[in-house]
């Protein structure tokens, strides 16, 4: 399986809020693990948070890749096309 176009242009851009979910932290909610937009940086919480705004990030802006925010973690994630890569 070849891996898609989105994954292979992701960029490598700056967390804008390296402490955690932007949208969590600016309301006082909780996360259980947070992705990183590979567009804009944006941080949000993944799909097994409350508020799933990783996911709801890709819906509002259609950044396609997030690669997880999780020490240790390196891999990625294609929304478009469902891909890990």
């Amino acid at each position: 399986m070849a891996i898609c176009e989105h994954l292979l242009a992701a960029a490598d851009p700056a967390p804008r809020t390296p402490d955690g979910c932007e949208e969590c932290l600016a309301a006082g909610g909780q996360w259980v693990h947070l992705r990183r937009c590979l567009e804009c940086g944006h941080i949000g919480c993944c799909d097994s948070s409350p508020q799933k705004h990783a996911t709801r990030h890709f819906h509002e802006t259609t950044h396609p890749v997030v690669q997880s925010y999780e020490p240790g973690e390196l891999w990625r994630w294609c929304f478009v096309d469902s891909v890990l890569g």
